[in-house]
């Protein structure tokens, strides 16, 4: 039963990883070319809260509890577990990255300083309010 949930917590965390990635891309193309949606408050304070809870993280020298959370099932199952932050296991698995901490840090906060970037260059706005139905007079 541990092995599932720890997979689970795995793929939640690849996707908020890309969520969190993927969204400031699309910030970053969708602002200049006026796509209304990239605007939305609530993705964009949702994306913003993220980061910024990423960033404090490793601030504060402490891992993701996603990560601490699949590491304690992944031990409860018997399986090998990881000791570094979630970007850093995998980074190097799949790109054979080596760095220390500090790195890390490093690039969290220049991306959260991106992100705050590009609210103040693209604004989220709230939702245009429907128009009041004036009606037309019948002739």
């Amino acid at each position: 039963m541990y092995a599932p949930l720890a997979d689970a917590i795995l793929v939640l965390h690849v996707g908020i990883v890309l969520f969190v990635v993927g969204a400031q891309a699309l910030v970053l193309v969708g602002g200049p070319r006026g796509w209304r949606w990239v605007r939305n408050r609530a993705f964009r304070f949702g994306h913003l809260g993220l980061i910024g809870f990423i960033v404090l993280q490793t601030w504060l020298g402490q891992l993701c509890p996603l990560t601490l959370w699949e590491q304690q099932l992944r031990a409860a199952a018997g399986q090998p577990v990881h000791h570094e932050s979630f970007i850093q296991h995998w980074l190097s698995r799949l790109l054979f990255v080596e760095a220390p901490w500090w790195v890390f840090v490093a690039v969290y906060t220049a991306f959260f300083a991106l992100v705050l970037a590009s609210f103040r260059r693209w604004p989220p706005r709230p939702r245009p309010r429907p128009r009041p139905h004036t009606g037309n007079p019948s002739t």
